[in-house]
């Protein structure tokens, strides 16, 4: 487990803005990520970040969800306390 503060939802609008080259503020909870070309080699590259923060997380967790919300309902929960 990592030593790294527990996730957030923020930390995670800011890292799929990263992959996706966006400003995290132009990201809602509700917008669909497949349409701001989030795919399944970007989703990858995100569960293996938060896996090294410590949350177990798999593409099979995100890959059906298309929204922050979705996203942070599944990651939530999951994240070290």
């Amino acid at each position: 487990m990592s030593d790294a503060p527990a996730l957030t939802l923020e930390d995670v609008r800011r890292d799929v803005a990263e992959v996706l080259y966006e400003d995290p503020a132009e990201l809602t909870d509700e917008e669909d990520l497949i349409d701001w070309g989030l795919d399944s080699v970007r989703i990858m590259s995100l569960v293996e970040k938060w896996r090294k923060r410590g949350v177990q997380v798999t593409f099979a967790d995100l890959a059906e969800r298309a929204t922050l919300a979705d996203w942070w309902a599944v990651l939530g929960p999951k994240t070290a306390a």
